[in-house]
Formats: structure tokens, sequence, C-alpha cells
């Protein structure tokens, strides 16, 4: 029996000395080299005893070794966890702990702190800095450049992501080798990537975006990729005239439109602009088309599902639309109390089945029972219509999520940790419009009385409990939320009273 992900993938390109990553530092990694770097890894991973379907959690920083680490993981059979090199060691824990992960790859800075959370959970640990230096590249340095790829089938567990519960409690979404696979054999064919193309990758790796559309994508069609640390302007704009392609969130676009280096020009040659993760706004559609000529391409997915929908590669690019189901997906709007689907044009709850979408969520059957019909629609939570064209519109979304700078934040998990806080009796944390990041968190708290609350002490205490990027950008006092008559809290009051805190 094959392995589909990794022969489709990976296998395709051993001896190729086609470049496949170009470092911002002046070095290229052909595609021989970099299956040669992840089949050693796989041979570290065999020697450390992991077999066919267990779990390797890696919080590292975007480099070469770390992308090789999830080659190597197809390759050995692994499910791969990639974790936000943000999330502190409580999140971790849980990660690690909730998965039953046999090893946990990490930053050489934080291996002191997260050594006793991978004993309690009975993993193993390794560590891999943001250059790839550290003890699983010194094990794998000695080993074969070859591995016997482990045998895989299409319904086999690929990866796991995991996404924010509402009620504070992440779920682990399992993904297949279809799965992963599918996806990427859609979205090549449909936005038109070929091995001539090459894409600007600024994105992280440990979300779906930046690993399993943009880098899945690109080993598929055999192209090359800019491999970029992080999102830094004057580096996109320094490598553009070298690239074909660039995929990116929001925050990507409104930066290059703040930089007076950033002209027509310099776009004349791309072939695309691809955004998502969060909704674009028209303004942004407008500014970026009157100042490139290029019209940005809008999809739209999820940790769940990868992607579900896409403006078209050729025909009308539409500003707050993510345009129609992609091949083999199915979309319907359905009302969010009984199911039905709703009349073309209605607002309800997006539905979507196809081989894209996810196995359910990892040990949480009644969770997975209640996002998962039977029949194999999902329930993505979020609000849209089919317009009479059949472009799906995002008009709202389910559980209050906050979408910044391409991050999923749910409110509750945020909540909790600001509820817990000595003289807080209750918070509400909102999304508020912000002109680089789409949205920001905003905390909303009512004090207990029992002492003043130092706003700037409380926001260095949670920010040791919660990634960086879900605390708060602002935390405000008031003498109690609002509420409906049945006392649930009126976010949406908030969000109009606090719309334009960040404007000015």
């Amino acid at each position: 029996m094959p392995n589909p992900l990794y022969d489709a993938l990976f296998g395709r390109h051993i001896g190729q000395n086609t470049p496949f990553l170009i470092l911002p530092d002046g070095r290229t990694i052909t595609h021989d080299q970099f299956i040669r770097s992840a089949a050693r890894y796989a041979n570290a991973f065999s020697d450390k005893g992991l077999t066919a379907g267990d779990r390797v959690a890696v919080q590292v920083g975007k480099s070469p070794d770390a992308l090789a680490l999830y080659a190597a993981c197809v390759q050995a059979g692994l499910v791969f966890l990639p974790l936000n090199p943000g999330y502190t060691a409580s999140e971790v824990d849980y990660f690690v702990g909730n998965s039953g992960a046999r090893l946990l790859v990490c930053d050489p800075a934080d291996v002191t702190e997260l050594t006793p959370v991978a004993a309690a959970a009975g993993a193993a640990v390794e560590t891999m800095d943001n250059t790839g230096r550290g003890t699983l590249r010194d094990l794998a340095a000695t080993l074969p450049d070859t591995f016997d790829t482990v045998d895989r089938g299409a319904e086999d567990l690929a990866a796991f992501l995991y996404t924010s519960g509402t009620t504070g409690r992440s779920k682990g979404a399992m993904l297949s080798q279809r799965n992963l696979l599918s996806n990427a054999e859609t979205l090549v064919d449909v936005w038109q990537f070929t091995k001539a193309d090459v894409l600007l990758h600024a994105l992280p790796i440990f979300h779906t975006h930046g690993l399993f559309v943009a880098t899945n994508i690109m080993l598929l069609s055999g192209g090359a990729m800019v491999f970029l640390p992080k999102l830094d302007i004057d580096q996109l704009i320094r490598f553009m005239p070298q690239a074909t392609a660039l995929m990116g969130v929001p925050t990507f676009y409104t930066r290059l439109l703040g930089s007076d280096d950033f002209t027509a020009g310099l776009t004349a040659h791309m072939r695309l602009f691809i955004s998502g993760s969060a909704p674009l706004l028209a303004e942004t559609h407008k500014q970026f088309e009157e100042r490139t000529g290029h019209r940005i391409l809008e999809r739209y997915g999820m940790t769940e599902t990868n992607m579900n929908t896409s403006n078209p590669y050729d025909g009308p690019r539409r500003g707050g639309t993510v345009g129609t189901p992609l091949p083999g997906v199915e979309l319907k709007i359905c009302d969010p109390d009984t199911g039905e689907t709703l009349p073309q044009g209605e607002i309800g709850v997006v539905e979507v089945r196809g081989p894209n979408v996810f196995q359910g969520y990892w040990q949480m059957p009644e969770k997975t029972a209640a996002e998962l019909r039977a029949d194999g629609f999902f329930i993505t939570g979020d609000l849209g219509l089919i317009d009479e064209d059949g472009y799906v519109q995002i008009v709202g979304r389910g559980k209050d999520l906050i979408i910044s700078g391409g991050y999923n934040i749910y409110p509750k998990e945020v909540e909790q940790v600001l509820d817990d806080q000595p003289g807080v009796l209750e918070s509400a944390v909102i999304g508020v419009a912000h002109g680089d990041l789409g949205e920001a968190p905003v905390g909303v708290l009512v004090a207990d009385g029992s002492r003043d609350l130092d706003l700037e002490a409380l926001s260095q205490t949670v920010a040791q409990s919660l990634a960086r990027f879900k605390c708060p950008r602002k935390l405000v006092v008031v003498d109690a939320l609002p509420r409906n008559t049945m006392g649930k809290v009126q976010k949406n009051l908030l969000r109009e009273t606090y719309g334009d805190l960040f404007k000015g």
C-alpha cells in the first residue's frame, strides 16, 4: 500500500535539483535536498521509537528544517501537530496531554519550562531553534538521507490542528491524508499553479493557510517558494520581483499599501494575489486595484476543512464575497435552529461537505456529533448567504469569533483568564475594527469592588497565560455589562460602543 500524501507531495521530488526554498540569506534549497533532509528526520523519529499513528507536537520557529519535520511525519506515518510558538507553557501542556503526543519538539530557550510539561504527558523532548539548530538536527545529521516510506491509506490521519473552543477547551481537528491531498489538488487546478510559479511565503507554518494551503500547493505543482521567516514588508517588496504569486491575510495588503515602495511597476509581472483567514475590507480591494491593477482573489476556509470556496481565477473577483464552492465541495445555507436548507439569498449558517472536511475532533465524540452531521455536512458556525450569481457572502460569525491578523481568537478562552484575576467580577471580550490587524481583541471588565483595578498590571498577568495574539489590546472598565432579557451579554452593543477605539 502506498502513502498517497507523501507520494504526491514529496516522493515525486526525489532526485529533482530544482529550486524549492529560496531563503533571504541568498541560499537555495532544492527539492531533492529538502526531501533528503526530511528523510533524516524520519529516521530520527524512528530511532526514538515512534511508529505509525503516533503524534509529534512541534512548537518551533519557521525554518526549512521545521518544514522538513512535516514531510518527515508524513513519510514515517506520524501525525503532525504544529503549535503556535506564541503559546505559553500552560497552553502547550493541554495540547501535548490531550493529543497524547509521543514527542515534543520545542525551541531550546523553552526546553527548561516545557520538559516537565512533556514528562507529565509521557512525551520525549527534542529541540530546534528558528534556524533549525538543536538536538533533533544533531541527531538527524548522523542518519541516512533515505527512509523506507511507511504505508498509509487515504483515511489515515496526517495532522492534528487545534482550534480554540468556545468553552475555552481547545479541540483537535483530525485531518486525514485525503483531506489534505484532495484540497491541494483542487487548489492547484483552480488557481492554475505550475512548476513555473514562485510563491512569496511569509505566512506561519503552524496554521492551515501557510502549511496546508501554501506549502502543499507548491509541493504539488513543483514550484518554488521565497521562504521568509515572518511578515516583513521590506522583504516582501525586495523579493517580489522574483515571485509570481503571494498568499497573505488582509494585514499583508494593508501594510503593502502603506509603503511608497509598493508600486504598479513592482507588481506588473505578478500572476496572482490571494487573501484569506479574515475578510478583506472593500476599501482595501479598491486601493489595491487602483495602485497595482491587480484584483485580490479572496477565498474561504477554516481549520476543520481547509479551503471551501474561492473567487474565480478567470472571471469576476467580487469584493465582499468569498466566491463559489470549490469543485467537489458542497455548500448550503441552513436555518440555525432546524438545520433546514434556506432559499437562495437568505442568511443562515454555512454548512459544507466534501473530501476536504475533517474526520472529527480528537477524543470529543459529543462535540464531533454536534458539529459534523451524519450525512457529512460540517456546521461551520459562520453566517452567510448565497447571492443570485452563486457567490457566497460571509455576513457574520457564530460564536463571537475574533480574527486578528489572521489568527482565530475565541473570546471565552480570554474571558476565563480575565475572570480569574483578583478584582474582576466578570468580563466580555469583543473584536473591534483595527486598521492593521482587521480586528483586535478588547476586554471589557466589571470590577468586584474589592480593589482598584491596575489595568497595566492585569495585562501583564494575562500575557503569562495566553499567547500574545490572544491578549486584549485594550482593557476598559464599566459598571455593568449590557444584557438582554434572558441575561445574555449583548456583545453587539459593546462592539458599537467601542467600535472607534482604535481610530484616529
